[in-house]
């Protein structure tokens, strides 16, 4: 007596495989490119984001990236003094949340945790039991718990260098300790907080 056994046929396994693969390159290419979500992991940016807050990253703010590279294909407005972003801490790429104070041509100096831009101090103002910043047409609420921090400048920004420090003046490593960043270091800008203490929200940061 001879047995039989079904035949195996592995096209389906290797279409699904397939289809999979292609699902994940199209999800790292959006990632990559378009937009992204984040977990907020420390408190420098207090009281603005807060930790272990989510947030969505828009990608294409200042331009479109070749699929998982970091190269510009094509570039759009540059990062404004006020955006919040995400951008690679050019001393060990780690990825960091900061707020853009300072950007190309600007002669800043940092004391105390204020700032100072082309001679004129940003204006800072006790608002319900905390402090808030005016920086342009951007109003933000920032901490001194732990003081201003460290002191920076005074420094004109050459071309495409742009000062990033934390809302939490007093807790952030920032630009004033790891230095001026490229345009191409910031990966986007942060349109909002989706997730806070657990639960969905929304928190708008982008003006």
């Amino acid at each position: 007596m001879s047995l039989s056994f079904p035949r195996f046929s592995f096209r389906p396994v290797r279409r699904d495989l397939l289809t999979l693969a292609v699902v994940v390159a199209i999800s790292a290419s959006a990632r990559s490119s378009l937009a992204d979500h984040y977990v907020v992991p420390t408190g420098s940016m207090l009281p603005t984001v807060q930790l272990d807050d989510h947030v969505i990253v828009d990608k294409l703010a200042y331009g479109f990236r070749i699929p998982l590279t970091r190269d510009y294909a094509v570039r759009f407005a540059a990062p404004a003094r006020g955006d919040v972003v995400v951008l690679r801490s050019p001393d060990d790429g780690i990825v960091l949340l900061k707020r853009v104070v300072g950007v190309p041509g600007d002669d800043l100096r940092v004391v105390d945790g204020a700032l100072t831009i082309d001679g004129r101090a940003m204006p800072i103002v006790e608002q319900d039991g905390g402090a808030e910043e005016q920086l342009g047409t951007v109003s933000h609420a920032i901490s001194f718990e732990y003081g201003g921090g460290p002191d920076y400048g005074p420094v004109q920004l050459p071309a495409d260098r742009f000062l990033v420090m934390g809302d939490n003046r007093g807790n952030s490593r920032d630009g004033r300790t790891f230095g001026l960043v490229t345009r191409d270091a910031i990966l986007g800008k942060v349109e909002g907080v989706v997730v806070r203490h657990g639960a969905p929200t929304w928190v708008g940061l982008a003006e």
